[in-house]
């Protein structure tokens, strides 16, 4: 789906400034930035719009919007240094995940002007090595009963219940219980399934691809990093060679590398080693990829961000604010029916649970 999508932008010579891709259950999400006129880019939705699996293309990027973007980087700091770059890691509220004689490794989450300004000021200490997800966003939601979740949200706590006819209460919670959504309410959430569904695999679960002694396949998933030309076209090149060869790709991020010109794209795919070495080695063929890693088995500093919006009302609000605390997730947007969560690291599959 993928390699469809990219193709779409490659064949209009559109370059892909980055791109963050994240599975739900059984649907994915892609959030694409690409730069050019109104006229011309909405032919290119039109024609997304003729895929098959594709569910709902929008531009927002005239609408309020909360954007997010994830970056590693890894800088040189030798000790002498090593007062200034602490002191530029407190500045830009970003944390350290890993530290050696020589080098720093940061993570750092903002809009994409806040990772610019942290690239610029770190660039002089000489930056080794950057991966980002690329922003990824989600729509600011409208106030009152217009909202698309309103009567999501009152359905699901009482207090709002009285404002409301009973037979609409009635009629909301019962599609609410057998996970269907109301016709207006479109949107960025989809209703979840119940918790002893157990008929899907939790694909991006923490623990997916673990091997242990009872496991004689060896499938287990992979992170691949990329360093690939920063041109139209190359996403497209890259993920033909997943989709010929039958690989579903888990999560998929592209954003400028360490070098001008240059974009790292990581990806995680499920495979065996021998599967996996093989994929390696068709990917090398491509003439505009310079490197790729499998940092499966090496030790790495992994990171991932997500975005998500919540349906409650005044009532709720509370109580899951108290549950992000916990999860050290951050409240970046705060309507009358949603919150909009920003949540890192590898607690995501947890406070999902929870929340669930």
């Amino acid at each position: 789906m993928i390699n469809r999508i990219a193709g779409v932008f490659a064949r209009r010579g559109y370059n892909i400034e980055s791109l963050a891709v994240g599975l739900n259950k059984d649907k994915a999400l892609f959030t694409i930035v690409v730069s050019g006129t109104e006229r011309v880019l909405k032919q290119v939705i039109e024609q997304l719009q003729k895929l098959v699996n594709v569910l709902k293309v929008e531009d927002i990027s005239k609408e309020p919007q909360v954007e997010r973007e994830l970056m590693l980087i890894k800088i040189n700091a030798d000790p002498k240094h090593r007062a200034e770059v602490m002191w530029l890691v407190d500045i830009f509220r970003a944390k350290i995940v890993d530290i050696s004689d020589h080098s720093v490794t940061m993570e750092v989450t903002g809009d994409p002007g806040k990772m610019v300004a942290v690239q610029r000021n770190l660039s002089k200490f000489g930056i080794r090595e950057i991966a980002r997800t690329g922003k990824i966003a989600l729509r600011r939601e409208k106030m009152g009963e217009s909202a698309p979740f309103w009567r999501f949200s009152a359905a699901s706590y009482p207090d709002l219940e009285q404002a409301r006819p009973v037979d609409t209460v009635s009629r909301t919670v019962k599609e609410t219980r057998i996970g269907e959504s109301d016709t207006s309410a479109g949107g960025d959430v989809y209703p979840v399934e119940s918790a002893d569904d157990t008929s899907i695999n939790q694909v991006l679960d923490a623990h997916w691809g673990m091997l242990n002694d009872e496991d004689t396949s060896g499938l287990r998933s992979h992170t691949l990093s990329m360093v690939v030309n920063d041109s139209p076209g190359v996403l497209n090149l890259v993920t033909g060679v997943f989709a010929r060869r039958g690989y579903n790709i888990q999560s998929l991020a592209v954003g400028h590398a360490e070098v001008e010109g240059q974009s790292r794209i990581t990806t995680v795919v499920p495979g065996t080693d021998e599967s996996i070495n093989k994929l390696v080695q068709q990917l090398y063929k491509l003439v505009d990829l310079h490197e790729v890693r499998d940092l499966t088995h090496l030790p790495f500093a992994e990171r991932e961000l997500m975005l998500i919006k919540i349906a409650v009302n005044a009532a709720a609000r509370r109580n899951v604010l108290d549950i992000a605390s916990i999860f050290r997730a951050k409240a970046v947007d705060v309507s009358d029916h949603t919150i909009t969560l920003e949540v890192k690291v590898y607690m995501i599959n947890m406070l999902m649970a929870v929340i669930n």
